[in-house]
């Protein structure tokens, strides 16, 4: 089926249908019974991790897999030889709707919306992995259809079941730390290839996958192995870099803690990549080395919230409260949370809450649990998810909250596609060379999706799509 045949299909399927057999329909609509009937999209990698949560929590039911690539998916079809398997999303939809109750979506990040979203039009519940979407306007897409159908959601951002974040809310709500100014956030990413050319030549598509599923809404290319199995995630096309990767994890931390909302400033800075003696690259399809990254949200109650992000290698300053022998965050990277009376650190996935100088984690008052605490790591994030859906909780990342966050990230990738951005222009007589119109400070408006200052960033609060793979 064309996918605009399918989107207008599926349009006038949700608008019609007035009873689901498998769950009844309403504002917080949940499964008649213990069971969670789900159709899962990318079920090797990151998917098979997800699948293999959502069968221990023995409340779930598999009944369609669907991936474009066999190799990837293999191991899983094996572990669960019963369930049925697709290529194409679309026909789970004609297959299956009527005999799910929600889906799950661990495709690479330019998939994750135009397979979502006709299935949430549909009221199925969706555990999407993060980034949520691959750009603003689909996140912001994505939050409102869930809203607008009363669905659960979730996004894979562990850290948000976490107790870390949790007491490091309850410490800056009691005033441990006093009013927060500034938040660093790092990550070891990348640990694939970035700031690289455009791989020419054409190699055959290997056995199994399907490359033009695989490609869904990005534009036609030539397969090469220089996009997969995870090296897409430095492309822009397909993936959102370093910050795109670990931001939802690792700013998971202070969005949680202090609230967050949008954005009112953003603006990067990125390693250059040279390619000769004076000559620099211009390679704008992938996303840079190491980029450096300064957001800044108004916050009611602590003011101005300065927020940097750092990836590639580059740290922030170390806190002068930092004993020699000790660390911020961890191998992965991590967050620090500055007050004007303490210090928050946390580990990745907002692990390992403790305050600085370390002496103080022995003789403070911890305040009085007051946040709800959830079974930690993946599997208990994902069973919070599926309990949420049964109607036996509330879902610790839905959209209302990972979808702002999700934007936030993006609007980090916006100022780095930013600086990015080169012109080749005479810059005195006889000479060329690169101008970098997009070097400044970002003004965003969160409410309108804009930047308000340099109209070219506009461009990729959203994306174009491929004829047929538009979002409906």
């Amino acid at each position: 089926m064309q996918r605009r045949k399918f989107l207008k299909n599926a349009s006038a399927a949700s608008a019609a249908f007035t009873i689901v057999p498998s769950f009844v329909l309403g504002k917080n609509h949940v499964a008649p019974s213990d069971t969670l009937y789900v159709a899962a999209f990318g079920v090797g990698g990151r998917g098979r991790g997800v699948i293999e949560g959502l069968a221990g929590t023995q409340k779930v039911k598999f009944v369609a897999f669907c991936d474009v690539d066999d190799r990837r998916a293999q191991s899983t079809y094996e572990a669960f030889p019963e369930v049925k398997r697709f290529k194409d999303f679309r026909k789970v939809y004609e297959a299956h709707l009527n005999d799910i109750d929600a889906i799950m979506v661990a495709t690479p990040d330019h998939t994750h919306a135009v397979i979502s979203l006709p299935f949430m039009r549909a009221k199925k519940h969706a555990y999407v992995e993060k980034p949520l979407t691959h750009n603003i306007k689909e996140a912001r897409l994505m939050t409102q259809v869930a809203s607008e159908n009363g669905i659960v959601t979730q996004m894979g951002n562990q850290g948000a079941s976490s107790d870390g974040s949790r007491k490091a809310k309850e410490w800056v709500q009691a005033g441990l730390i006093g009013k927060v100014h500034t938040v660093d956030c790092w990550t070891n990413r990348p640990v694939w290839p970035q700031g690289v050319p455009i791989p020419t030549g054409k190699q055959r598509v290997p056995k199994g996958l399907d490359w033009d599923l695989w490609l869904g809404p990005a534009s036609m290319r030539p397969y090469n192995e220089a996009y997969l199995p995870f090296k897409w995630r430095g492309w822009w096309d397909f993936g959102t870099g370093a910050l795109g990767d670990m931001g939802c994890h690792i700013m998971e931390t202070p969005f949680s803690v202090l609230d967050l909302g949008y954005p009112k400033e953003a603006e990067a800075s990125c390693t250059t990549v040279w390619v000769d003696d004076f000559v620099e690259a211009n390679y704008p399809a992938s996303c840079p080395p190491s980029s450096k990254i300064h957001l800044k949200f108004e916050h009611e109650e602590h003011g101005d919230i300065a927020l940097n992000w750092f990836d590639g290698g580059i740290m922030p300053d170390l806190p002068d409260e930092l004993k020699d022998e000790e660390t911020i965050g961890d191998r992965g990277g991590g967050s620090v949370i500055y007050g004007s009376k303490g210090i928050i650190v946390c580990d990745t996935y907002s692990r390992n809450a403790r305050l600085l100088p370390s002496n103080l984690m022995g003789i403070f008052n911890e305040p009085r649990p007051t946040l709800k605490r959830i079974e930690e790591g993946m599997n208990g994030h994902i069973k919070n998810w599926v309990d949420a859906c049964l109607g036996n909780s509330k879902a610790s990342s839905d959209f209302a909250r990972s979808g702002p966050l999700t934007e936030s990230v993006l609007m980090g990738n916006l100022a780095v596609k930013a600086y990015q951005y080169k012109v080749m222009e005479e810059i005195r007589p006889g000479r060329k060379g690169f101008v970098y119109p997009g070097r400044r400070k970002l003004h965003w408006d969160g409410a309108n999706m804009k930047i308000t200052n340099y109209d070219k960033a506009n461009e990729w609060v959203s994306r174009e799509y491929r004829s047929g793979w538009d979002l409906g």
